[in-house]
């Protein structure tokens, strides 16, 4: 008889230690619960306003430079409620990720890296700006003497430019449009220049004066004058920046009087001025749901955190703008997510695929088959959590409301070379006033991955572009 029981429990026994969901338990970590954001009063610290004196012309060039970045909400209506911005920018966000989509696509379709003559690349590399999404932004100086004004950056764009007078068609800025007739280092470039040949399709005037245009997926536009001109950052001048001078932008641009492109294209801010600071740069995008201190990006070796671990910049020949990575996996709860294998990641020869990180998109698209898997363990891991009604692009979402804080599975993203650990904030976002809390991945039928700038929330993103790699330094805002 006891022989004819034990036999059952053994197996009964077996079949439990074998079962995955016994096997190993999972990570957690707590995630203190923060409402959204409410727009506060933009403010600039001394170092930042205009009101500084330019450095003696005769010192040693500065190797560093630092500035505050602002979030595109503080230039928002007080009025505006955080449901209603974060509406806005969810908006905002679906219209960025398909026009980089549809610019890899395009690139992907054509023969050579640039096809002059027919709108190039730059026609469908859409800047957050002209969505109405550049993001992030911060005050530079333009021209000799320096007129302030707010300009959005981008790691998404090659093409640095400003709205300039006499205006065909401007659309309204917070700033005075620039006027360069009043600046002492504007210069026009001539249509023979190699600095005019490096644009996508170049234009030339009657006075052989090359011209630039940047069409956007949206129909928004800017076209002007491609020139060179003085940028003044704090305290930091960088002379013969080439830019362009928009007399007609149209279109969904906001606020900003134009555009810092830090993408790897020859013509961005980064390459244009990379000698100078060593080629490299490097941004801390503050979570807005716990702190109003405003982020900062550093050019120059000071851009390069000791605690960052690096993973190596991949290319992509049919198109230079973005910044690639190699995602080779995601872990939740410590254990590895069977169904996301490096095969999802890849950028074939064609230019198809691929995963690019990106300051100007919010939420972390996944290609549909990675974001599956990583989901699903997600909500097996949180299954303790009271589930609530999809929001937006978000399918798994949690009613926190009367909660303080809530423990959730790690979520950890595999890199080539580096593991990079999400804070539970950088993963589990508040939607609305009411408690409700998604996770702030979204899958995409494009074979191409983006890494937004929720994930990137708390860390010193450092862009080597002399080393070929990209770092992540966990507390890089402090």
């Amino acid at each position: 008889m006891r022989g004819k029981i034990a036999m059952p429990i053994l197996f009964s026994f077996l079949f439990l230690s074998l079962s995955p969901a016994f096997s190993t338990p999972l990570d957690y970590q707590t995630l203190v619960l923060s409402p959204l954001p409410k727009p506060h009063t933009l403010s600039w610290t001394q170092q930042d306003s205009e009101s500084l004196t330019l450095p003696d012309p005769s010192q040693t060039p500065t190797t560093t430079l630092s500035v505050q970045l602002h979030h595109r909400d503080s230039l928002s209506s007080l009025e505006s409620t955080p449901d209603t911005l974060f509406t806005r920018r969810l908006q905002r966000d679906a219209a960025r990720a398909k026009t980089l989509t549809d610019a890899v696509k395009l690139a992907a379709k054509a023969n050579v890296s640039r096809a002059r003559g027919k709108g190039g690349f730059s026609s469908s590399v859409t800047s957050g700006l002209a969505q109405g999404s550049g993001e992030y932004f911060t005050r530079i100086g333009i021209g000799t003497p320096p007129k302030y004004s707010y300009m959005v950056l981008d790691t998404g764009s090659d093409v640095v430019w400003i709205q300039c007078s006499p205006c065909k068609k401007c659309y309204t800025q917070s700033d005075p449009v620039f006027d360069p007739k009043k600046s002492t280092t504007f210069a026009g470039v001539t249509c023979g220049s190699p600095l005019c040949r490096r644009l996508d399709s170049p234009g030339c005037n009657n006075r052989q004066m090359c011209l630039y245009q940047v069409s956007y997926g949206d129909g928004s536009f800017t076209f002007g004058e491609f020139s060179t001109e003085t940028l003044t950052f704090r305290r930091i001048r960088v002379k013969n920046i080439a830019l362009g001078c928009g007399h007609d932008n149209e279109g969904l641009f906001v606020g900003a009087a134009g555009l810092l492109g830090l993408g790897r294209g020859k013509l961005s801010f980064p390459n244009q001025a990379g000698r100078r600071f060593g080629n490299k740069f490097s941004y801390c995008l503050v979570d807005r749901s716990a702190s109003a201190k405003p982020s900062s990006v550093v050019f120059g070796e000071s851009a390069v955190s000791r605690t960052a671990v690096f993973t190596p910049l991949l290319t992509n020949p049919k198109l230079d703008t973005f910044y690639y990575l190699g995602l080779t996996g995601m872990s939740v709860g410590g254990v590895r997510v069977k169904g996301i294998t490096e095969s999802l990641f890849k950028l074939d020869s064609t230019g198809n695929g691929g995963v690019i990180i990106d300051s100007g998109t919010s939420v972390t698209r996944l290609t549909r088959p990675a974001y599956v898997a990583l989901r699903d363990a997600f909500r097996a891991g949180a299954a303790d959590l009271k589930r609530a009604a999809d929001f937006s692009l978000f399918d798994t979402c949690f009613d926190l409301s009367g909660k303080t804080v809530v423990k959730v599975p790690t979520v950890v993203m595999h890199f080539v070379g580096a593991n990079v650990a999400l804070p539970a904030s950088n993963y589990l976002i508040p939607v609305d006033s009411k408690g409700s809390f998604c996770f702030a991945f979204a899958g995409t039928m494009s074979g191409l991955s983006i890494i937004g700038n929720i994930q990137q929330q708390g860390f010193r993103v450092v862009y080597d572009l002399a080393g070929s790699r990209i770092g992540f330094a966990p507390h890089g805002c402090d």
